[in-house]
């Protein structure tokens, strides 16, 4: 079974999925720690250093012919994916026949 959240207001405890859970299954329930700060916060050395690191990253740039056999790749792909597509149509129609 997977852990649910849940919040307590009015002293109930309020689920912010249904539970699936059988009748009968038992349960622990322990407050989770508050906390003001977000714990997943960088801290302000974190922030520059990737900064620092992102400024580093030059631009990615094609060149024309690098361009053309990108497109040209991709318009391959395009029209593959549109051929096993118009066959998986027919499979599907096979099956609902």
């Amino acid at each position: 079974m997977t852990a649910i959240r849940a919040v307590v207001r009015s002293g109930r405890v309020e689920l912010d999925v249904p539970a699936d859970w059988p009748d009968g299954t038992e349960v622990e329930i322990h407050p989770l720690p508050q906390s003001e700060a977000d714990d997943d916060a960088m801290s302000p050395e974190e922030i520059a250093k990737t900064l620092a690191a992102m400024a580093q990253v030059e631009p990615f740039d094609l060149s024309d012919v690098e361009r053309a056999a990108w497109e040209a790749d991709r318009l391959a792909r395009k029209e593959r994916e549109k051929a096993e597509f118009a066959g998986h149509i027919e499979t599907l129609r096979r099956t609902w026949e």
